[in-house]
């Protein structure tokens, strides 16, 4: 296999083309629920991919309560060489699987039964019934994505495994845990457009079907939660989502100061943000809560702070160039985009925190997008063009 090998077909020649953005399917625990249940269906003592193939998608659909309904349709749809080997291989597992799959009306559900999947306690598949009901459609989804869907059921097992352990955008590790018959298909994967990028043991998955990436960053709300689980706190209730108004938008900026006013309108009627009026009103209008950073936001930011030593004249650069084209100042999560600084939310926030603590940034708090370059950024010649005017014409006359 290549050190490196990118999927050279993928490359267009309108840079400005990009694949339409589906929904993500799973959520950051429904990924983990993925990886159980492949890491199970690995663990069962199977000849090959045709027989792990059934026995996911048989083993999530009977994952509450040990019986889940499979179709001739169901069976055919997998491609098998040998389907009825397959089945052979799972009943030898103790799977009770009627001939009626093979012989009956190829729409008519057939029950099988798991066992393993019946019991209470220490039961592998521990899932919730939405859980239970989102990983069998990803299940689905996956084995049927278009790249894959024509090729074997080693790539398409492979192709499960790929995207369980995979991120929206990174390169991956190979999970340690795919089955050796699906290691030899990743160069199908690569040719087909399920993988952009394929090296000996990293890999990343094409935009088409990141999608169905398994392995997300956890949501604000999700860290938040878990944080504070762990100090057995509660989690204060999300805040009411902001109501937009356009009459009440309106007599707001009447009411405004006219500086106040110029500065909001230059952010609305930006042609480069090209921001809806509710998403320019809601932070000039909204309640300032108090910022409150957790624990695990300041480790986050310190794992990433390391990485970007320049992080304060490249933050006071950008909003000096970012001012030149747009009229105003970015946002935080505008700012830090442009950068490509690829956290969390909640860890941008604390970044634009400590840029402005150390005077890299400067803004005029509380008013939202008025980011600039602080005292540590001019003292190195980076500032806005009137401040750079009036500090030359201060040393001129000193």
């Amino acid at each position: 296999m290549p050190k490196t090998a990118v999927n050279s077909s993928k490359v267009s020649a309108d840079p400005v083309a990009a694949p339409q953005t589906l929904p993500f399917l799973l959520t950051t625990s429904q990924g983990e629920a993925a990886r159980t249940l492949l890491s199970y269906v690995g663990s069962l003592d199977l000849p090959g991919p045709e027989a792990q193939v059934i026995a996911v998608v048989v083993a999530i659909r009977a994952a509450r309560g040990g019986v889940g309904n499979l179709t001739g349709q169901d069976l055919a749809s997998l491609r098998l060489e040998d389907a009825r080997g397959a089945v052979e291989a799972l009943r030898g597992l103790g799977w009770q699987m009627d001939d009626a799959l093979f012989d009956g009306d190829p729409s008519t559900p057939v029950p099988v039964t798991v066992a393993a999947l019946a019991r209470e306690d220490d039961h592998p598949l521990p899932f919730s019934q939405q859980t239970r009901s989102r990983v069998s459609g990803w299940t689905t989804r996956a084995l049927a994505a278009k790249p894959v869907k024509k090729l074997s059921p080693a790539a398409r097992l492979a192709g499960l495994f790929l995207t369980a352990h995979s991120t929206s955008k990174l390169h991956v590790q190979i999970p340690p845990d795919l089955p050796e018959a699906c290691r030899t298909t990743l160069p199908d994967l690569l040719r087909k457009g399920f993988l952009e990028e394929l090296s000996e043991d990293r890999c990343r998955l094409d935009p088409a079907v990141r999608h169905l990436s398994g392995l997300l960053r956890p949501t604000e709300e999700e860290q938040v939660a878990k944080a504070a689980k762990s100090q057995g706190k509660t989690v204060a209730p999300r805040k009411p989502k902001f109501q937009f108004d356009i009459a009440v938008w309106s007599a707001w900026k009447t009411a405004a100061t006219p500086a106040l006013r110029r500065h909001v309108e230059a952010v609305e009627f930006c042609a480069l943000c090209a921001l809806e009026p509710s998403q320019v009103a809601e932070p000039f209008m909204g309640r300032v809560r108090p910022q409150v950073f957790h624990k695990w936001m300041k480790v986050a930011y310190g794992d990433w702070k390391d990485s970007h030593p320049d992080r304060g004249p490249q933050a006071a650069e950008f909003t000096v160039a970012y001012r030149a084209e747009h009229g105003h100042g970015p946002s935080h999560n505008q700012m830090c985009s442009g950068l490509g600084w690829d956290v969390n939310r909640s860890v941008r926030g604390f970044i634009v925190r400590r840029l402005l603590a150390n005077e890299w940034l400067a803004d005029t708090n509380p008013v939202p997008w008025t980011l600039r370059p602080g005292k540590a950024a001019q003292a190195q010649g980076i500032a806005l063009p009137k401040a750079r005017s009036a500090t030359v014409t201060a040393h001129a006359g000193s």
